[in-house]
């Protein structure tokens, strides 16, 4: 079975002070720092052993994971096993990098985002140009809102072609055509962000071939749908594995509408679904969504 696995741990903890970013400058106990890695390791171990699948995983922790020397470890392990596809992790790029030296390019991915204010512009991007001389794959994304724009023009202008740059529509803000326009000339898949997609009865793949794993082993479709399909520790999710339409009225966040079927971000993203990697260079769709009326769903 080819099933792709949302990993997210008791992790809650972060190193930056995102001001649009709940878990800015939190901090996990010693005890919840070890729920967290026990959590991690049984993750890891139970991947380990499904040798009759092909996984591919991506951690999507609350908080910055590869600062924990737990979850670059467990990336490593599991890039170099032979049925994991993929490993992939959200990061904000803060660790430092020599340890992808022991892991397999071919599987190792990362989906990085950079935050203005946060850290250091030559930071960030020496980082990016020294995962792009190790040959791991890897996106780079910044959240839309205008203060980064001068920034996101930069670091477009200093990655290599073949990097893709996204961008993430701030939460809960309206972007006037204009405002969108000078986004989209970074990002021409930018429109896929800007608005929610109707979601309510289509068909995804989140709860046949992709499912959500929290800390403790509950299998759910998704992140954002919260309904439980049994556990990953006992076997019990298997039986629950089959085509499902989204219950929801909206899907507006990327790891989840990435899978809706009405959408064709598979074709768009074939090969690099999880580290949000295009497989060619994107150009802007013809028409990507309709924006909901007011109120409307």
């Amino acid at each position: 079975m080819d099933l792709t696995i949302l990993y997210r741990g008791p992790l809650s903890s972060c190193d930056y002070d995102c001001p649009y970013c709940p878990f800015a400058k939190r901090r996990d106990s010693r005890d919840q720092l070890r729920a967290d890695r026990a959590a991690l390791d049984r993750f890891a171990s139970w991947a380990t052993e499904q040798h009759d699948d092909r996984l591919s995983l991506l951690f999507t922790p609350w908080g910055e994971g590869l600062v924990r020397s737990w979850y670059r470890h467990t990336l490593v392990r599991l890039s170099r096993l032979p049925h994991i596809r993929r490993v992939a992790i959200q990061t904000n790029l803060s660790c430092r990098t020599d340890w992808l030296a022991e892991a397999d390019p071919d599987t190792l991915a990362l989906w990085c985002t950079y935050h203005p204010g946060q850290t250091s512009y030559e930071r960030f991007a020496g980082k990016c140009a020294d995962l792009t001389r190790r040959g791991i794959r890897f996106s780079v994304g910044v959240v839309g809102l205008p203060e980064h724009l001068d920034a996101a023009r930069r670091l477009r202008a200093d990655l290599p072609g073949h990097v893709y740059l996204w961008v993430n529509a701030p939460e809960g803000q309206q972007l006037s055509d204009t405002e969108a326009a000078a986004w989209t000339e970074l990002d021409p898949l930018f429109d896929y962000s800007r608005y929610p997609h109707s979601s309510a009865g289509m068909p995804c793949r989140t709860g046949e071939s992709v499912i959500s794993v929290d800390g403790a082993g509950t299998v759910r479709r998704c992140h954002f749908v919260r309904t439980e399909l049994g556990n990953l520790y006992d076997n019990s999710y298997r039986a629950n594995l089959r085509p499902r339409a989204c219950p929801k009225d909206l899907c507006d966040c990327h790891i989840g509408y990435v899978h809706l079927e009405s959408l064709p971000l598979y074709d768009v993203f074939a090969g690099g679904v999880l580290e949000r990697v295009p497989q060619h260079r994107p150009t802007r769709p013809q028409l990507v969504t309709v924006p909901l009326p007011a109120g409307g769903s």
